[in-house]
């Protein structure tokens, strides 16, 4: 499985995390996403490709600033 890291500027309480996860999951291809508040990040595990593109759109669209996506891989 997959899994991207993407660094979030401007969250600043817990509902603009909830704002950032339900952008980021709706997005076709992520299986879930969830957002630690504390190191302004939200993991997305992915299903199927996603662009780093498509996820930067969605977080912008929410008034939200992305400065980072990490790729991870995993092997299990």
């Amino acid at each position: 499985m997959t899994k991207k890291v993407i660094t979030v500027e401007g969250m600043h309480c817990m509902h603009c995390a909830s704002s950032v996860e339900k952008a980021v999951a709706a997005l076709e291809g992520v299986k879930d996403a969830k957002v630690n508040l504390d190191k302004k990040s939200c993991t997305a595990k992915l299903s199927g490709d996603v662009s780093d593109q498509a996820i930067i759109e969605a977080v912008k669209e929410i008034g939200f600033e992305v400065t980072g996506i990490e790729t991870k891989k995993s092997l299990f």
